[in-house]
């Protein structure tokens, strides 16, 4: 008998999670699935990569063989809301197993795809229905799904679904289902407006936590690069060349950048894929396939593929661009070093994302260990008084960062270039 079979999970269950490879329970597993099956509303704090898909999808399949009966045409039984696409995919995924030979009917719903086949598939009813809030309710404005009917409701990566803004969307849904239902919501973080969510949604809910918000997983190494702008193309695929043969993740800011990055590395000779929120979900779902089989070794995304994809041979992350919102960095990162493996994420830092690095330091608690370059300095706030004669106050000379001098292709003085330049007198550390 394993740990599994001691939380009571029926024994076919046991036996399918078995033949998928998983026998003992991670912990956010063994703390959340026996409150979970004993009927309690669960609030789940971990990291991602943590194992968080069972810790609810077990419970939860649990609980609807034990209740007979299937659901009507056009209803559900249970709904999981995920903020992203590619994890609603990887959800349903993770769970088909677990239901196979049995009754238990799962569906997806999500954009990017045809209405048409989703609707007709949702006529029939489903048990379990994996759905991102938008494409959720647009059928539920085409009334071709009901929610009443539903008693077991999971909100998975909640507090991406704040940072997505799905806030209204999670009020108009959550009143739609049963009063009396069952609810679970799991997140990486815990921000003031997740705590009024929880508040709202859940009744006297069982608290786990497996990991304080804002760790880095333990058995990722990190490092920093301090570069001008324009130098980190020539860097990144420097750094790349030392591992053509290992998953390498790719994070930019922005969907057009993501792209000329990606064309960028396949010009140098790199087999590489790009995904964001502009790419139809036929395309995003072959790049990550293409990246997931290794037939690409490089996936250049937005924060659209920080959360949930479940990629465990991605050794490499690097932040090309720092995350404006700090909670984001621990997310891309905790795209390596998954299931207990160990992952590498480098970081490059312009001299205009210091203020982004102080706040990921800050985050994580801890200064992230410098690999090149010297620490930027930031200059005095440029809308404050500026001194006579002067021309925008105090500025910094000599090379700070990677290279040394101001950003390549700037030259010293343009007005473009005066809020944040190099700096000379730098610390011996990150701050």
């Amino acid at each position: 008998m394993n740990l599994f079979d001691e939380m009571g999970l029926p024994g076919a269950l046991v036996r399918k999670l078995a033949n998928e490879g998983i026998t003992e329970p991670t912990p956010i597993q063994t703390h959340a699935i026996p409150h979970a099956l004993n009927g309690f509303d669960v609030l789940g704090l971990a990291q991602t990569g943590t194992g968080k898909t069972m810790a609810f999808g077990l419970p939860l399949i649990t609980r609807l063989m034990e209740e007979p009966g299937k659901p009507a045409p056009k209803t559900i039984r249970s709904l999981i809301l995920a903020p992203t696409r590619e994890l609603a995919g990887q959800i349903r995924d993770a769970l088909l197993p677990l239901v196979k030979d049995s009754p238990i009917k799962i569906g997806l719903v999500v954009g990017g795809a045809s209405i048409n086949p989703q609707i007709k598939r949702l006529e029939q009813g489903i048990d379990i229905l994996v759905a991102t809030p938008g494409r959720l309710l647009d059928l539920i404005d085409r009334r071709a799904v009901r929610l009443d009917a539903a008693r077991f409701l999971v909100l998975d990566e909640g507090d991406q679904m704040l940072d997505l803004g799905f806030i209204h969307a999670l009020r108009r849904i959550a009143g739609l289902l049963a009063a009396e239902r069952q609810t679970m919501l799991f997140s990486a973080t815990m921000p003031k407006q997740m705590e009024e969510i929880a508040a709202s949604y859940l009744t006297h809910p069982k608290r786990v936590q497996v990991s304080p918000p804002g760790k880095a997983a333990d058995k990722v190494t990190q490092e920093v690069h301090f570069i001008a702008k324009a130098a980190k193309p020539d860097l990144l695929i420097e750094l790349l060349g030392k591992h053509k043969a290992e998953l390498a993740l790719v994070f930019g800011r922005t969907k057009h950048g993501s792209d000329k990055l990606a064309r960028r590395l396949e010009q140098a000779g790199f087999s590489v894929a790009a995904i964001h929120g502009n790419k139809s979900q036929g395309q995003r779902e072959r790049a990550l396939k293409a990246f997931r089989d290794g037939q690409v070794k490089i996936l250049v995304a937005t924060d659209v593929a920080a959360r949930g994809l479940d990629i465990p041979d991605v050794k490499h992350v690097y932040n090309y661009e720092l995350p404006n919102v700090p909670d984001n960095y621990v997310h891309r990162i905790g795209r390596t070093a998954r299931a207990g493996r160990d992952g590498a994420a480098i970081a490059f830092c312009a001299p205009d994302e210091m203020g982004e690095l102080k706040d990921i330091q800050k985050v994580l608690g801890t200064t992230i260990p410098v690999a090149s370059g010297r620490p930027w300095e930031v200059l005095p706030d440029p809308k404050a008084a500026k001194p006579s004669g002067g021309r925008g106050g105090p500025r910094r000379r000599g090379g700070g960062g990677f290279g040394g001098g101001s950003e390549p292709g700037r030259p010293q003085g343009k007005p473009g270039n005066r809020r944040r330049r190099p700096g000379g007198g730098a610390r011996s550390h990150a701050a």
